[in-house]
């Protein structure tokens, strides 16, 4: 019984199967991530849902966990978190009274500006040995794989 491989080596490098690769790269990502983020106080599923609701304001804590690719109850912690924070505000929709809408707040759209410049350096770094051409093409792939039917 030998050393366990570290990453990149053997099964957990140009050997390993692809779904664990993609799962050990995400992994790593999520760690580095985190370890950015937490000088400002802000996890990557809170940072997820920030930059989520910028993108597509005043949606609901259901229609964010399908995007945030989280439960709905792990939904409920992060906005929870969220609102304690005055990071985001609940709001009645419009048409639908029973259904709460989330916005940023000025705070929130403060936050996600400063840790937008943690994760997009942290981007950058995991990029900058590809050609824009290449970048360009493991976009495409990684959004083909996620469309693809399952």
């Amino acid at each position: 019984m030998g050393e366990l491989p570290q990453a990149g080596e053997g099964k957990r490098g140009l050997d390993g199967h692809l779904g664990y690769l993609l799962r050990q790269a995400a992994h790593a990502h999520r760690q580095r991530v985190e370890q950015r983020l937490s000088g400002i106080c802000l996890t990557l599923p809170q940072f997820s849902v920030l930059t989520i609701l910028a993108a597509y304001p005043g949606h609901s804590s259901a229609d964010l966990a399908r995007l945030a690719l989280v439960t709905p109850q792990t939904m409920s912690v992060i906005v929870a978190n969220l609102l304690k924070a005055g990071l985001v505000v609940r709001e009645r929709h419009r048409v639908h009274g029973r259904i709460q809408t989330l916005t940023l707040t000025a705070a929130g759209e403060a936050m996600l500006e400063a840790a937008k410049r943690h994760v997009y350096a942290l981007e950058a770094e995991m990029l900058n040995d590809l050609t824009p051409t290449q970048q360009t093409e493991i976009r495409q792939w990684l959004t083909r794989i996620a469309r693809a039917p399952g």
